[in-house]
């Protein structure tokens, strides 16, 4: 036995002893290939494989390693034992198969390592030599830590002022949170997960997995997905549709009661409290909708890189649009223009046909953010029916650019670009109605503008073309506020005072203009009638409380005060009796147009409304 344990003791010393001046031989070479030129150049890709070595090098330092051991050994080990030779003889020949091992084992490494890099290589050359699958991606490429709305408040505002708004909002409203925290104590301790789109709150429920989202096909290097519901959402859906077609906000409400992240109640609540002037219950509403749309994503689903493609056309995923649109409008509400970009970009990438009409707002976060470089950059490369540089927005919305960026690149400005002056002057000849709007809408009231609108060419705001006036009243309404700087409306007043000279010199050019306006927009109507001027105003529109009093808020939604109709045999004779819907005469002509454009109003309908008491259970 003491034989065994002396050999045992005798291996062990071995083996640390040889991983010591592997580590040592290690060192050496790396010292040796630097001073001796070696390789004139280090491949990247060897840092992928840290600690790999040569595999012949490999080889002769082992072999070395091993003869200098045996050498070590025989002075420095001096076993207390009568059959001395004995074991040498025993040990030279352990080293020998050691040795053989060592050699075939280096053989089966080289050979796997050569295989490896010869994979390796293919796969590199693969991925260099594909085509994008769109040459509009890298543009629409998104950064996902431009998406929080959090961390631009930082950046804006600093983390202290962000800390000290968060923890006021957190100590006004703990009822709810405590509410909602003890009701789910029956399923154990709910953790919150964290998304991209939206940083949800702790008090939000816990994400019911109503729907889900499948994956259709793939065409032209794209993934095409679409939104499934479930047996249990569909049967909300149905309630919410019931709710819908009798006015009654209430019952919506309720339906959030069982189906919390049931996303059309979501949207239908957020536009109540936007119309009752509580923006942040409604940007809350929202931000539910998209926690539960990207907790249903599919795992192939990647919209930040371009790839993925969610239709529009579907009805299932038309929420998923809406619900972006209005966070990108809350974005842009809190001056997180950069945030808002990022958003009109995920909506421009996941249906090219601009359902939503983010290709018409995109210039103007653009703008807002700073991004001139990279509007240029997508005016070039997004692929459209049209060059992007004959729509409005885009004609003016560049020019803009251009002056910016002359500015922060004089001493390389590129010549080849048109200038700032002429790309206004291109626009305002494509699209000269534009000014006159501008003017009524900034306004501008020097009285050189009262001057140029006299011109035969800027008198009227209304050309003959409707999609053309559709998509100019969008900008001017979008954009206006971009034409209070003064560097752009130098600009523009420079530009119109050159146009009305060439103009006067050579009328021709006037015709020209025109038709290329009618190549371009050859429809007699109006093509983008779909697209509401409205969602692109940055005016909040809200209703007078006693207008609001017909809408019947369930108190459970977690923010609003319960708003009941007045009259009937309710608790609520303290409130003044709401004027009926369908009597308008002596009612607020503006509140009664946007009371009109809530879905769940009928303004001939009478007292429909005015009959339906709030549901109380619970």
């Amino acid at each position: 036995m003491s034989g065994r344990l002396l050999k045992k003791v005798l291996k062990e010393h071995e083996e640390s002893k040889h991983q010591n001046h592997h580590d040592e031989e290690d060192e050496d070479e790396e010292e040796e290939e630097d001073l001796g030129g070696r390789s004139s150049s280090i491949n990247p890709f060897d840092l992928l494989n840290d600690g790999d070595e040569d595999p012949e090098s490999e080889k002769e330092t082992e072999i070395d390693d091993e003869e200098k051991k045996k050498d070590e050994e025989a002075d420095t080990v001096q076993p207390p034992s009568k059959n001395k030779s004995k074991k040498k003889k025993k040990k030279k020949n352990k080293e020998t198969r050691a040795n053989v091992v060592v050699k075939a084992e280096t053989t089966f490494d080289e050979t796997l390592e050569a295989l490896s890099l010869g994979t390796n290589s293919n796969q590199v050359e693969v991925q260099e030599t594909k085509p994008s699958p769109s040459s509009s991606r890298p543009v629409l490429e998104i950064d996902p830590k431009y998406l929080n709305l959090e961390n631009e408040l930082r950046r804006m505002y600093g983390s202290k002022v962000v800390r000290s708004l968060e923890s006021s909002s957190q100590a006004g409203g703990p009822g709810p949170s405590r509410q909602v925290r003890g009701g789910g104590r029956r399923g154990g301790v709910h953790h919150i997960t964290k998304t991209v789109l939206i940083t949800p709150m702790e008090n939000w429920a816990r994400w019911d997995r109503s729907f889900s989202m499948e994956f259709l096909e793939t065409k032209d290097g794209h993934n095409y997905f679409r939104y499934t519901h479930s047996s249990s959402y569909e049967q909300a859906q149905r309630a919410f549709q019931a709710a819908q077609n009798l006015h009654d906000l209430n019952g919506v409400a309720s339906v959030l009661i069982n189906n919390p992240y049931h996303i059309d109640s979501l949207i239908t609540m957020a536009d109540y409290f936007k119309f009752a002037g509580d923006h942040q219950m409604s940007a809350d509403a929202i931000g539910k909708c998209l926690y539960g749309l990207e907790r249903a994503w599919h795992p192939m689903f990647t919209p930040f890189n371009g790839t993925s493609r969610l239709k529009y056309s579907h009805d299932a995923n038309k929420p998923f649009f809406t619900a972006l649109f209005a966070h990108m409008r809350n974005m842009d509400r809190r001056g997180c223009h950069r945030s808002a970009l990022e958003v009109c970009k995920l909506l421009l990438s996941l249906d090219t046909d601009n359902p939503v009409g983010a290709l018409f707002c995109v210039d103007y976060f653009a703008l807002r953010a700073e991004e001139y470089a990279w509007l240029e950059e997508f005016s070039e490369e997004y692929q459209s029916e049209n060059s992007l540089w004959l729509f409005p927005n885009f004609a003016y919305s560049l020019a803009i650019a251009r002056v910016y960026l002359e500015k922060t690149e004089e001493s390389s400005l590129d010549s080849s670009k048109s200038s700032s002056l002429d790309l206004m002057m291109q626009a305002l000849k494509l699209h000269p109605t534009v000014l006159k709007k501008l003017v009524d809408k900034v306004p501008l009231k020097d009285q050189a503008w009262g001057k140029m609108l006299k011109h035969y060419y800027f008198r009227s705001d209304q050309s003959k073309n409707p999609s053309l006036d559709h998509l100019i009243s969008i900008y001017v309404e979008r954009n206006y506020l971009i034409w209070r700087l003064p560097d752009v409306q130098k600009l523009l007043k420079s530009a119109a005072e050159l146009v009305i000279k060439q103009l006067d010199d050579k009328e021709s050019d006037a015709e020209d203009f025109l038709s290329v306006k009618e190549e371009a927009f050859p429809a007699k109507h109006n093509e983008y009638s779909h697209l509401s001027i409205h969602d692109f105003s940055d005016s909040v529109p809200t209703l007078p409380p006693d207008n609001l009093q017909n809408f019947v808020a369930d108190p459970r939604m977690g923010g609003g005060e319960q708003v009941a109709a007045g009259g009937g045999g309710g608790g609520h004779h303290q409130q003044q009796q709401a004027p009926p819907v369908s009597d308008v005469a002596n009612r607020n002509p503006l509140a009664v147009f946007l009371e009109s454009m809530l879905p769940w109003v009928n303004l001939g309908e009478g007292d429909d409304d005015a009959d339906h008491q709030p549901d109380n259970n619970g």
